[in-house]
């Protein structure tokens, strides 16, 4: 996000009140059943560094360095228990925060879920879901935009500004031949009111974030939509995507729109899928950025990673040849940044400590 984050603080404390080209890293798989938190209450089973022969002597400079990076909070799952959990600089379990960017995957998620209930399909214009005129574009240029190229930034639209109005919607290029960072994917949660009859927030609670037990809201700050929750919730939603969009034995997400979520999903930005980062591909994009990257997202991480990025360091990693969520929640490491930075090099190094 890029706007306001002193308004979004000031929110947030209101409701808290209330695979590609590289093989997985050569890490033994943990063999044990995936273990799903119940869906109310704050039991949750843990595994210790020791059960599973980690490196304990790890654990502190990794705590230090999250400690010196302004890290809230940060948890560390294997097939679902919690191995690390730990709170920074008065943040608590209970306290809610803003997941920036990192919440573009829940838009992704639900985008799915009303597809497979047949409410809308990715592959139609947006148009069709908004009506005309929602851009600047000539009709024939906006027709050209699908549901699809909003989920993977190739909607072509200027991404000079964030702003969503009409009037900031202009053309850059045809839909499908650039890819932009854009606040424009935000006009999913429309597409999805629209074919839903309900509002984002509702289907959204329904679909998604009560059938796994996360808490959270959604706050509209300026041009943007910001959910937070607790770094629990955040787990959670991470321990779904792990498990391939099934909690335990109930389908939230199908398996075709996870995988196609979670792969490349266009030949300019090789490192993203359906509002997912993706590491372990051979080239990448940035944000604010036309330069193709030759090499991984984050070099220091597995491969076989994907990850649901914010600004400021808001992190979900998942990791499915370790069994492995990881959670980070803060303010920005160094610098304020959009959603990568070096501290994701850094971290990972730490991370890797533990287990290598």
């Amino acid at each position: 996000m890029t706007k306001t984050i002193f308004t979004i603080l000031t929110a947030l404390l209101l409701i808290s009140c209330s695979k590609d080209s590289a093989e997985p890293d050569p890490v033994p798989t943990p063999s044990e059943s995936m273990y799903f938190p119940p869906l109310t209450g704050t039991t949750w089973e843990t595994k210790s560094i020791a059960d599973l022969k980690w490196n304990q002597s790890a654990v502190q400079p990794l705590l230090d360095y999250l400690e010196l990076k302004h890290s809230k909070s940060f948890i560390i799952l294997v097939n679902g228990r919690i191995v690390l959990e730990n709170y920074f600089n008065g943040h608590t379990a209970s306290t809610n925060w803003y997941w920036a960017s990192a919440g573009k995957t829940l838009t992704s998620t639900v985008t799915g879920i009303a597809q497979q209930e047949n409410l809308l399909n990715i592959n139609n214009k947006v148009s069709q879901y908004i009506g005309t005129g929602w851009t600047s574009e000539t009709l024939a240029q906006e027709n050209k935009i699908t549901c699809k190229h909003l989920l993977t930034m190739t909607s072509g639209l200027d991404d000079s500004t964030d702003d969503v109005d009409p009037t900031d919607l202009i053309y850059k290029a045809d839909a499908g031949t650039r890819w932009a960072y854009h606040n424009v994917y935000v006009k999913l949660q429309d597409v999805v009111a629209s074919a839903s009859g309900q509002t984002w927030e509702n289907y959204f609670n329904a679909k998604l974030r009560d059938k796994i037990g996360m808490n959270g809201t959604w706050l509209k700050i300026d041009v943007n939509s910001v959910f937070a929750s607790t770094s629990r919730s955040m787990a959670r939603f991470g321990l779904l995507m792990l498990n391939k969009g099934k909690w335990e034995n109930n389908i939230i997400l199908n398996e075709a729109y996870f995988n196609e979520a979670t792969t490349t999903s266009q030949n300019i930005n090789l490192g993203y899928g359906y509002l997912w980062w993706l590491n372990g591909k051979s080239s990448y994009h940035l944000p604010q950025s036309q330069l193709t990257f030759q090499g991984s997202v984050i070099p220091t991480g597995p491969s076989d990673m994907f990850m649901a990025l914010g600004k400021n360091d808001q992190k979900i990693y998942v990791i499915p040849s370790k069994k492995m969520v990881v959670i980070r929640m803060g303010d920005a490491a160094d610098n304020e940044n959009l959603a990568l930075s070096d501290f994701d090099k850094v971290l990972w190094e730490k991370i890797s400590a533990l287990y290598k």
